[in-house]
């Protein structure tokens, strides 16, 4: 079995370079996150920074796999992959089987615990898109994981959340709010054609079926309907 230093020679590439191309990955995917507010990183763009001046195949998994690691042991993040979900022609979401490596994208999630990520961690300034995206996958979960968008917004108006409301004191644009939680890959939308014409529907994405995030929801609307239950019966 080849030593690690071995297999870099076999991809003509040094220790030093290799690790130098991790330390520029873990920036890209760090300085990215931010900047886009946490929308996936695609797999693509660290293949291109990867192989901009190598052009060995097998070199962007080593690179990211190290990239992992570092990400976890040092910052604290788990780099997590996604899998971009698809709409078969009979509407049903499920994984492409075409084209994979170009629909993998990556998203930071971070080890710590919740207390203490909300303590030290966590931007003041974003808690608030936080809680905005939570309550809307929560109302396209409580409808079965799909929803009319004149349902959605029907439900976020009698929260006192227009679509026209471009000056929400805490939001700002309610509809480029909206429209973030899809780049971010919360929630897709969907035109399906019907007889009465096309309607535009949001369906759950991959983040949001993502195990940690769909049980939390599931425990958010669990202690919704428990309050609602036990303040009918007093």
């Amino acid at each position: 079995m080849a030593s690690a230093g071995e297999y870099l020679s076999q991809m003509d590439i040094s220790e030093e370079e290799k690790d130098k191309l991790v330390a520029e990955a873990i920036r890209y995917i760090i300085f990215k996150t931010h900047q886009s507010s946490g929308c996936p990183i695609k797999r693509e763009e660290l293949t291109q920074l990867v192989t901009k001046n190598y052009r060995n195949r097998g070199l962007p998994a080593v690179v990211i796999d190290e990239a992992k690691k570092k990400l976890s042991s040092i910052f604290g993040y788990e780099l997590r992959e996604l899998q971009r979900t698809r709409l078969s022609s009979t509407g049903q979401a499920h994984s492409s089987q075409q084209n994979v490596a170009d629909a993998k994208s990556y998203v930071l999630i971070s080890k710590l615990p919740a207390d203490i990520y909300r303590r030290y961690v966590e931007d003041v300034n974003t808690a608030h898109m936080t809680g905005f995206t939570f309550v809307v996958v929560s109302i396209v979960h409580l409808a079965g994981g799909k929803i009319p968008e004149e349902s959605l917004w029907h439900h976020l108006r009698r929260m006192g959340l227009s679509e026209s409301d471009e000056n929400h004191p805490v939001l700002g644009n309610i509809k480029h709010a909206a429209e973030l939680v899809v780049q971010q890959r919360y929630l897709q939308k969907v035109k399906v054609n019907a007889p009465e014409g096309n309607i535009t529907f949001y369906e759950l994405a991959e983040r949001a079926i993502d195990g940690p995030v769909s049980e939390k929801i599931k425990e958010y609307v669990a202690q919704i309907v428990n309050t609602n239950v036990t303040a009918a019966d007093s």
